[in-house]
């Protein structure tokens, strides 16, 4: 028998052997970092709840993403900055695709929605020059 229980603190996945607990800080590293690959995401921006728990001396936690579980679904919040010149749309299309294949096949919990707050563009022109320095060498 597979009882699946969840609530904001974390998932549980109870079996005949035993039980796994997953907490949203787990989701919240693995969207993370998935989306920080994506093509065209400059930065994550730490949000009001970010700051929040830090003041309360959570400082490991990955800026710029909100994780809720409701029993075996998990909805994820992003706030970005994106690359000058990126395509806003394909950039938080990517994210949402990479992030919910990752979430999913690492946790087999259901990601119900994925959210994207764009929050900003980055113009920094060493990112630029540093990307034509390597593309001149080789």
């Amino acid at each position: 028998m597979k009882i699946l229980t969840g609530n904001l603190n974390n998932f549980e996945n109870i079996d005949d052997i035993g039980q796994v607990k997953i907490s949203p800080d787990v989701i919240m590293v693995i969207a993370h970092t998935v989306a920080s690959e994506v093509e065209g995401v400059a930065a994550m921006n730490a949000n009001i709840a970010d700051n929040i728990s830090s003041v309360l001396g959570r400082k490991n936690i990955p800026k710029g993403v909100k994780v809720e579980i409701n029993d075996n679904n998990v909805d994820i919040d992003f706030y970005i900055v994106v690359d000058y010149g990126a395509r806003i749309p394909e950039v938080a299309w990517r994210i949402q695709e990479k992030v919910k294949s990752a979430v999913e096949s690492m946790t087999g919990m259901s990601v119900s929605s994925i959210n994207i707050h764009v929050q900003g563009v980055s113009f920094d022109k060493n990112k630029e020059k540093s990307n034509k320095e390597t593309d001149t060498e080789n």
